[in-house]
């Protein structure tokens, strides 16, 4: 489902034409920015990881690979790969990041901690799935796509993303009412 406008603008970028690589730069960068945000929760971190997909994508197109079509597609698989990437490297070093985030002057002591917690938990959940069905959810409802759109961005028939979707809301609801359980202990 590839419109003449991005095939041509693709076939242009892949002749480096400084234009049509901005342009797909402009588009893609904050959407998957914020893609590999939401699984990481590291200012820091996603942008050095989504630096990596652009970069990735200049070194494919120098070495005449990359995508032929689907670059949305290719793009978020390759975010996809950067955060199991990070995810696997950063197994043996467990540290806590330093939150970032701006805190809201009308925002309490009590709500910024309950905020930050729930988030926190919520990630720790998604970690917890196969790297498909976090994928799946992180598209379908952080990202906001619909079913057709997650299914080609990730080569995969609807019904299959369907089923990823479903097992992977089923672990997640498993998973937050288990930890709910023991917080009530």
């Amino acid at each position: 489902m590839v419109n003449d406008h991005e095939q041509s603008r693709l076939q242009r970028a892949r002749s480096f034409d400084r234009q049509a690589l901005a342009a797909i730069f402009d588009e893609y960068q904050q959407p998957i920015y914020r893609y590999i945000y939401r699984q990481v929760g590291d200012v820091e971190v996603a942008r050095d990881l989504t630096s990596d997909v652009f970069q990735r994508f200049l070194q494919a197109l120098q070495k005449n690979q990359g995508p032929d079509d689907q670059l949305k597609a290719w793009l978020y698989r390759v975010a996809h790969n950067n955060v199991i990437d990070y995810y696997r490297r950063r197994q043996h070093r467990q540290h806590l990041p330093l939150d970032e985030r701006v805190v809201e002057k009308s925002d309490g002591p009590a709500a910024l901690a309950e905020r930050n917690i729930s988030a926190e938990l919520v990630r720790e959940a998604l970690v917890q799935l196969t790297p498909d069905q976090r994928e799946v959810i992180t598209l379908k409802f952080l990202e906001g796509f619909s079913n057709v759109e997650v299914a080609e961005l990730l080569n995969k028939p609807i019904g299959a993303v369907k089923s990823l979707q479903h097992r992977a809301l089923a672990a997640l609801q498993r998973q937050l009412v288990m930890v709910q359980d023991q917080e009530s202990v």
